[in-house]
């Protein structure tokens, strides 16, 4: 019902009108990596990659790896299950109380999306979407592949990209990036195609490189740290004089060593008989979108009218507070890259779409209700569903059980619905949980439960039933402390 593919269809998405917000703005900590990692599985430990003892902890995680080995047999386990890369994410991450809301994968580009838990159901309207740009356009080893969402009422875009390699190819990576942004479409009216987003982020192995200037130069300028002397003759800065999509976004200072290309398992540049050059390969950059670039044609449609209003009056400011490489990671000949980002905007809304909570005491020898509320009119559906989690769920897709919300609704007026879930369905050995409303229209979880016990089976104990036999849910459930 749920699987997260790059063939997922998309369904209509009624624009709903949110509210204004009543704040003046907040702050979010968004924490991007960008990785090529060489058709590795990971390996070590990946704490300095994601930061995770800094005192600032970030709202969103978005993880950007390109060459993630997709040969045939494991490409196709992967689709069925986690890659290993995505498992290794979800395991660090979950305990801290983030949920994989999002995720697309195209033979050896994956786009992974973390929210903490507190922000999911605001995260709305989740599409994802790629575009080939391999062999004659039908090869997926080179393209992109994107993330599209409204994040408290602002449509944001999240765009990994490989580009083509080699030095002299410089014109045709600005051509394939060109081809990706007019290609990908959403089903929004508010954002249809990647340029209509507040805010778009374009990271990945985008292969640029450093032209003119020779090995001994380059070698010199990194072992001296004076990178800015080779600013100049990096084909990424040089495309942007002359490329107008290219102006539209901004990057931070390259203040940090060239991530291309090392010797496995070192920091050695290459040392092969190729002696590749090093370059800024691996890049993070973003695109705000600017009322100056309206033009006269457009303040005459109401649709965008309205959205030059909007963008008054819920204004979105961006800071970028860390852009560096991390040497630290040696199992592929790239380096990774972070970026690390404030965005302070005004919410548009700050109230669920739906409030809901279990009725009673829940174990799997009763059947059990749910109790939930629209707290503000939403384009519901035949296949929305209600998901029971454990407490440390590490994605959507991570239920114990669901019910269909139509199907299996029991009663309800003007203010409370219940829903019926089965008795078969409960874990018998019980456990730590949450309620989750997907809609299937907005593409998202749009209300969550407080934890709440669910007790072990009485029947089961009596019967001397071994818990492990009976239920999915008998592991070890995540303390409910980690959720406080």
């Amino acid at each position: 019902m749920m699987e997260e593919n790059e063939e997922q269809s998309e369904v209509q998405q009624p624009d709903p009108s949110p509210k204004k917000g009543t704040s003046d703005g907040d702050s979010f900590r968004l924490h991007i990596v960008t990785w090529n990692v060489a058709t590795v599985d990971p390996a070590g430990d990946l704490t300095s990659l994601l930061h995770l003892n800094s005192p600032k902890s970030p709202d969103l995680y978005v993880i950007g790896l390109q060459e993630v080995y997709s040969r045939p047999l494991r490409f196709v386990s992967d689709i069925v299950f986690d890659d290993p890369w995505s498992h290794v994410f979800m395991s660090i991450l979950a305990p801290r109380k983030y949920i994989k809301v999002s995720s697309i994968r195209m033979q050896g580009l994956l786009l992974l999306f973390f929210s903490k838990l507190e922000h999911v159901p605001f995260i709305r309207d989740i599409q994802a979407t790629y575009t080939r740009t391999g062999i004659f356009g039908y090869w997926g080893n080179k393209g992109g592949v994107s993330i599209h969402l409204s994040f408290y009422g602002h449509m944001l875009c999240f765009l990994n990209c490989h580009l083509a390699a080699h030095m002299k190819y410089a014109t045709e990576r600005v051509d394939e990036f060109e081809r990706i942004m007019d290609t990908q479409t959403f089903e929004c009216k508010k954002a249809p195609k990647i340029v209509d987003h507040r805010l778009v982020f374009w990271f990945g192995d985008l292969n640029f490189r450093i032209q003119d200037h020779g090995m001994h130069f380059v070698r010199s300028c990194i072992n001296n740290q004076t990178y800015n002397l080779l600013w100049s003759k990096d084909q990424l800065l040089m495309m942007k004089k002359k490329e107008q999509l290219l102006q539209e976004f901004d990057e931070g200072p390259l203040d940090f060593q060239p991530t291309y290309k090392f010797d496995l398992n070192s920091d050695t540049y290459d040392s092969s008989g190729k002696k590749r050059k090093p370059a800024w390969t691996d890049r993070i950059l973003w695109r705000l979108r600017s009322k100056a670039t309206t033009t006269d044609e457009q303040e005459e449609n109401t649709v965008d009218a309205k959205q030059l209003e909007e963008d008054e009056d819920y204004p979105l400011k961006i800071r970028q507070d860390l852009y560096t490489s991390n040497m630290e990671y040696s199992i592929s000949d790239h380096k990774p890259v972070i970026g690390i980002f404030t965005l302070e905007l005004r919410k548009m809304y700050e109230t669920p779409l739906v409030r809901l909570q279990p009725e009673g005491d829940w174990s799997a020898d009763i059947d059990a209700m749910v109790l939930y509320s629209p707290l503000q009119p939403f384009p519901s559906s035949m296949w929305d569903w209600i998901g029971l989690y454990k407490v440390g769920f590490t994605s959507i897709t991570d239920y114990i059980t669901y019910t269909w919300v139509k199907d299996d609704e029991v009663a309800f007026n003007e203010e409370i619905i219940q829903v019926y879930v089965s008795k078969e369905e409960i874990p018998v050995r019980g456990g730590e949980c949450v309620l989750c409303y997907y809609s299937s229209t907005l593409r998202s979880i749009i209300g969550i439960s407080e934890p709440f016990k669910v007790h072990e089976s009485k029947v089961a104990i009596e019967e001397g039933l071994l818990p492990e036999k009976i239920n999915g849910l008998d592991k070890t459930v995540e303390s409910e402390e980690l959720w406080k």
